[in-house]
């Protein structure tokens, strides 16, 4: 049970301060104008940020834990501490959504609608028309914050099975 009540806890915690440094690096983004077509090293940071605070979740359980630490207890951690940061990061997509720009989805719309015509400017425009139709379908926010833990949480399968691999240290059979 303690092990239970362990890894809870640094899933909470780490989930906590990466939802709230992926909230600042997003604020930041928004500062500095980039919100629809953020810099490609927004990405990379924030993948960083992610796989650290994975990384150092499993380390903590590992050290509370003897030393040893399973795959399927990485596995649980990180999609934990993933889960918890997407949880945080959704309530600031709806609060940044609906009251600090509100009209952030049609801007997005506009935005990718500009830069269809400017990738494909030969491209006949009924088919620019229907790939505009098609992807403004899915920029409801709630299909949109679907994507954003979808998304999460594959990110923190894939880093916690990485880092899982690389840590693991299983106990040996008495």
């Amino acid at each position: 049970m303690e092990k239970q009540n362990s890894a809870t806890k640094i899933m909470l915690t780490y989930g906590l301060y990466l939802g709230i440094l992926s909230i600042i690096v997003s604020v930041a983004n928004y500062s500095f104008g980039n919100i629809y077509k953020p810099h490609w090293s927004i990405n990379i940071v924030n993948y960083l940020i992610m796989i650290a605070f994975i990384v150092m979740g499993l380390k903590a359980f590992k050290d509370q834990n003897e030393g040893f630490l399973k795959l399927g207890q990485a596995l649980k951690i990180g999609i934990g501490i993933a889960l918890v940061a997407a949880i945080l990061s959704l309530i600031y997509f709806v609060i940044f959504v609906n009251y600090i720009e509100p009209d952030f989805i049609s801007k997005l719309g506009d935005f990718q609608e500009q830069m269809m015509y400017e990738k494909f400017p030969d491209m006949d425009e009924a088919i620019i028309e229907k790939q505009i139709e098609m992807s403004r379908k899915f920029m409801s926010p709630a299909i949109m914050s679907a994507f954003i833990l979808i998304g999460s949480l594959f990110l923190g399968l894939i880093f916690s099975l990485i880092a899982g691999l690389i840590m693991k240290k299983d106990q040996p059979e008495l």
